[in-house]
């Protein structure tokens, strides 16, 4: 089986060897500034990429999180280090180009680990589909919602024109709002559709009759 690839943008030495001890799991790639990680990224995309803030040549990695998230914006990015407050902390988490986790330094191996095993299994590619799948899911019960509310309204307006069509008084707007448990809005918006359709006679109700003579009929 082939082992994951992981990207780690680390300038330090001593602490590229840590992750080499504890990571021999994995298939490791350095690069020391953020834009040796640009091109590093370009060549081969990575499974998740592990990320320094201090890096070489007085880069910070922080400001390369935009350009990495546009290459690879499915792949889950784990930021390690000591020299941010909470507030770089929680600015880098929010956004649509957001790291996914955020570990202090000096690095507790174990939960980078564990954090890492969850990154690759519930991020990246998985949350693209994930999210896909719930857009989806969405729109349909949207259209569903939509259909619901058209038949609905058919219905009704067939209900209302064989109410009114053979009457010779003007409909009681209330009393047909009541009827069908919908606003008055709603009925006057039914009969007016009805009328722009041919369905029933335009003077059967006046649209500029106002609301206050159908008060009056209830």
């Amino acid at each position: 089986m082939n082992k994951r690839h992981i990207l780690i943008i680390e300038d330090d030495d001593l602490q590229f060897e840590i992750y080499e001890e504890a990571l021999s799991d994995y298939e490791l790639t350095r690069a020391a500034t953020g834009t040796d990680a640009l091109s590093a990224v370009a060549r081969r995309p990575p499974d998740l990429i592990i990320l320094d803030h201090v890096l070489a040549e007085g880069q910070l990695g922080l400001d390369y999180l935009p350009e990495l998230k546009e290459l690879v914006p499915h792949v889950p990015i784990i930021i390690v280090s000591g020299a941010l407050e909470v507030h770089q902390q929680m600015h880098a988490l929010q956004g649509p180009r957001r790291a996914h986790y955020c570990i202090a330094k000096p690095v507790d191996v174990d939960e980078l680990r564990k954090t890492m095993e969850i990154a690759l299994r519930e991020c990246g590619e998985t949350e693209v589909v994930r999210q896909f799948e719930a857009l989806e899911r969405s729109k349909r019960v949207d259209a569903e919602a939509l259909f619901s509310r058209s038949t609905d309204r058919l219905s009704r307006q067939t209900e209302i024109r064989r109410l009114v069509a053979g009457s010779k008084e003007r409909p009681n707007v209330s009393a047909l709002a009541r009827e069908f448990r919908v606003a008055r809005r709603t009925i006057i918006r039914d009969l007016q559709e009805l009328i722009r359709r041919g369905e029933i006679r335009p003077e059967i109700y006046p649209k500029w009759e106002s609301d206050a003579e159908d008060e009056a009929d209830a």
